[in-house]
């Protein structure tokens, strides 16, 4: 008998009655449900410290210049990394699949998780000039964004005023792929507004309680859920641009030197 399939769950709010917590409580029991075994971390909760800074590395390389990709290092090569910082790394050592939950604020991720990138993917322990992409650390794993922003689908289509979803979503998910993980087309819950509380499941308009299900219906069938194409390092050359022959995947990474923007 093969062992249960693993999920960890990242909820990056700061109220746990928001729907975000709410979809972060739904994601986890949908899983359990189906028999994975279930890790999870609530940021905010919990305390984490999303600002990097020289305290949380108790043996410095220099101790009269904070380099933070030079002390990440040599945090990795001493096993000297934040006990913290350790128990995510090690959460998704044992994922199959990793889901951020998170409301988009301002066009981005909350401060809060954008910070849980700058100190969870250490560099060495995470990822190195050999070790990223397809060589990545999490190379054979899944992850997924969760996502709510407060207006319709319609706004964020390739026409809509605030602008492509997903491009919108292109540095997270990039940043999760050059780590070596499969990133899965994201769960985007449109509509949701802030300010109200999500704690009571029976007083959820119509309209969430439909992306509940939708969400519940997405992790029940993740294996046919798509994955975001991502260039390999194959792709480019030695002098890191993308070859001719390569496929250009988004208009982050492209063949012509100028966007049409007209």
């Amino acid at each position: 008998m093969g062992r249960a399939m693993r999920a960890h769950i990242v909820l990056a709010h700061p109220e746990p009655a928001s729907f975000n917590g709410n979809l972060a409580r739904l994601a986890r029991t949908t899983l359990e449900g189906q028999g994975w075994a279930v890790s999870f971390t609530d940021l905010y909760a919990s305390g984490f410290d999303p600002a990097e800074r020289g305290a949380y590395f108790r043996d410095r390389a220099d101790p009269a210049r904070f380099v933070p990709q030079d002390e990440q290092r040599h945090a990795s090569d001493s096993g000297t990394i934040s006990p913290e910082v350790m128990a995510e790394i090690e959460a998704m050592n044992r994922a199959d699949l990793v889901i951020l939950q998170y409301p988009m604020w301002w066009h981005m991720p909350p401060a809060m998780l954008k910070g849980w990138f700058d100190r969870v993917m250490v560099f060495g322990e995470v990822y190195a000039s050999k070790k990223r992409f397809e060589h990545g650390r999490f190379t054979g794993k899944r992850a997924m964004l969760s996502v709510t922003v407060a207006t319709s689908a319609a706004t964020y289509a390739f026409d809509g005023r605030s602008g492509d979803i997903d491009l919108m979503l292109w540095p997270v998910n990039f940043s999760l792929a050059y780590v070596g993980f499969t990133v899965l087309q994201p769960f985007v819950a449109y509509g949701v507004e802030s300010g109200i509380q999500y704690s009571d499941a029976s007083v959820l308009p119509a309209r969430l309680a439909g992306i509940e299900r939708d969400l519940v219906a997405r992790l029940g069938s993740l294996e046919a859920v798509p994955a975001i194409p991502f260039n390999r390092m194959s792709d480019w050359g030695p002098d890191g641009r993308i070859i001719p022959q390569a496929p250009a995947h988004s208009p982050f990474m492209r063949h012509r030197e100028k966007l049409n923007l007209g």
